[in-house]
């Protein structure tokens, strides 16, 4: 728990909403403590420093009355305080989450503990520690010439497609999680993987690994379970994309570019 006289940025959320100075400097989006609300909110996490100064997180009922202030949704914050404040923010949002669902211990069920010197989460009876869950991704742009292999869940906003992605399962790497997510959502097989770059995504807690692939055969045959629909694109007319704060657009931008 910060002391009472320390100069603080927080990030406090409620109902999934970001309390967030809009209309102000976006390199200041977050509130500075500690004089916010009498007393201090229960189960505050270290998320890093905001501007040299201390930034801490906490889950509240209600947000406290900051003039400028206004509830805003994570993903919106890459708009209004660029990538540096967005990427703090996911961090904080993962912590909370975490914090939140391991109050007890899945292995003996006793109350948990927050330790002091790392994040983490200890049981006081049997000394299991639970450290913040990170569940790795693996997305792929296929190319094939001039053209893009580009596809769209049933929970993409309309119209939207993007990369194929799917999730790395125990004991696979990440070479073939992404030939297999090719494979079982639209049927073709790759080769020539070459990294590209990654991004932690707190939607809730991915680590995206993104990667450039060359197509080696097939013909698209879409998983109805995954994919809406697939079709390889020309680079001169994409569908409508991603939104930039997503390495899936960051990944189709470059392949574009060259």
């Amino acid at each position: 728990m910060p002391e009472m006289t320390e100069v603080i940025h927080w990030i406090l959320r409620s109902d999934d909403r970001l309390l967030i100075l809009a209309g102000r400097d976006a390199s200041s989006p977050f509130p500075i403590g500690p004089h916010l609300w009498p007393g201090e909110p229960e189960n505050t996490v270290v998320v890093g420093e905001w501007l040299g100064r201390p930034c801490h997180a906490a889950d509240v009922t209600e947000f406290p009355k900051v003039p400028g202030a206004e509830p805003t949704p994570l993903r919106a914050l890459f708009q209004l305080a660029g990538a540096e404040a967005f990427a703090l923010a996911g961090r904080a949002v993962q912590l909370l989450d975490w914090q939140a669902q391991h109050r007890f211990c899945g292995q003996c069920g006793s109350a948990t503990e927050k330790r002091a010197d790392e994040h983490a989460m200890q049981c006081p009876s049997c000394r299991l520690v639970v450290y913040p869950r990170i569940s790795p991704a693996v997305m792929v742009l296929v190319r094939d010439g001039d053209k893009l292999l580009l596809a769209r869940s049933p929970r993409f906003k309309p119209g939207v497609f993007s990369a194929l992605a799917g999730f790395v399962e125990p004991g696979e790497t990440l070479e073939q999680c992404a030939r297999r997510e090719v494979r079982e959502e639209v049927g073709i097989e790759i080769s020539n993987l070459r990294y590209f770059a990654s991004q932690p995504w707190p939607f809730p807690n991915s680590l995206m690994v993104a990667f450039f692939a060359d197509y080696a055969g097939g013909q698209i045959t879409p998983d109805p379970a995954e994919i809406e629909a697939a079709d390889w694109f020309a680079l001169d007319a994409l569908p409508l994309l991603p939104d930039p704060v997503s390495i899936s657009r960051q990944l189709i931008d470059a392949a574009s570019r060259g």
